[in-house]
């Protein structure tokens, strides 16, 4: 069982992670500093320093723990129900998670830092969407064994659906289009789905 004194620590790391995504967000990577989130925090640098050595730290914290929470919430697969259904499920879960304010600003800091911190970007394609292939690509492994579906190449289907999904999402990122209603993205993964099996279904 968690000690009290843990637990505080616990929360106050998170407190922290809470905090500097809010900087992170309003003033972007490249000029938030850990004296401006310290600030924020209404504590010393010197405190935040123990929790994170650096704003690289600090952020790769913050990419890596939300990317888990979300692939926690959207990839369940479930192998003894119809694959267009798990498909469904998981679609609809995936662009409500890319289509949220916490996906759009944070890829919209990686992008813009790309460039002068080509770390950032590969640690959050490790940490959210590589994570999510290589478990779309497990499921539908297996769902291909079961003659579910027919598949020689479970990596490259695995992109090619997550892409149908976000066909917009160029668009929305960039706030040509508004944000889909849960109708519209809903028959936007009907869509994808029905795509997908039209190629892969036995």
């Amino acid at each position: 069982m968690e000690s009290p004194s843990a637990k505080r620590k616990d929360q106050r790391r998170e407190a922290i992670l809470q905090v500097a995504a809010e900087v992170f967000f309003e003033e972007g990577y490249q000029a938030t500093s850990m004296s401006a989130i310290a600030a924020r925090l209404g504590g010393s640098k010197g405190t935040l320093y123990n929790y994170f050595d650096s704003k690289e730290a600090l952020f790769e914290a913050h990419i890596r723990e939300s990317c888990g929470r979300i692939a926690a919430e959207i990839l369940d697969f479930s192998d003894d129900q119809p694959v267009p259904e798990v498909l469904q499920r998981l679609g609809e879960r995936y662009i409500e998670r890319i289509y949220s304010e916490w996906s759009v600003r944070t890829f919209q800091i990686i992008v813009a830092e790309a460039k002068r911190t080509p770390e950032l970007a590969r640690q959050f394609f490790a940490a959210g969407p590589m994570v999510g292939h290589d478990r779309l690509k497990d499921y539908l492994g297996r769902a291909t064994a079961r003659h579910e579906v027919k598949i020689a190449d479970c990596s490259e289907a695995a992109w090619q659906f997550l892409g149908l999904c976000r066909i917009h999402h160029l668009e929305v990122m960039l706030g040509v289009i508004p944000q889909p209603s849960p109708a519209e993205r809903t028959k936007q993964v009907e869509w994808a789905v029905e795509m997908f099996m039209m190629r892969y279904g036995t």
